[in-house]
């Protein structure tokens, strides 16, 4: 059986591997064309779970500044067990994004620091 140390260190690994590679499909999704707002997010340097987190927010931010989704997509939410369904995405441009986190502030003070930044950089 292996040792505390041994299972750790995998969960280290497996969890780097994890978000290397969310952040490698969303850079790709972002630079082929419209993607969603955690896409964006992510791209833009935030870890996943951080960007997932506050999309939905963006999002309800976005639609209240007016902005309308470039186009929609589809993605497949997973449910309870092996089942799944497929759920609408609305898909946004980078300046649609870089519009709405130029005005978006969180009451989480690191969260806003970070959503200053991603603004400057888009």
């Amino acid at each position: 059986m292996p040792s505390a140390n041994a299972r750790r260190a995998a969960a280290v690994i497996r969890n780097r591997t994890r978000d290397n590679r969310a952040a490698r499909r969303a850079i790709k999704a972002v630079a082929a064309s419209a993607a969603a707002v955690s896409a964006h997010l992510i791209a833009g340097g935030l870890d996943p779970a951080t960007a997932h987190r506050f999309s939905g927010a963006v999002t309800r931010k976005a639609k209240a500044l007016g902005h309308v989704p470039t186009a929609t997509g589809t993605k497949r939410r997973k449910l309870k067990g092996r089942a799944s369904k497929l759920v609408d995405v609305a898909l946004w441009t980078r300046a649609q994004i870089a519009a709405v986190l130029a005005v978006y502030r969180p009451k989480d003070k690191q969260a806003a620091a970070l959503f200053a930044r991603l603004a400057l950089a888009a």
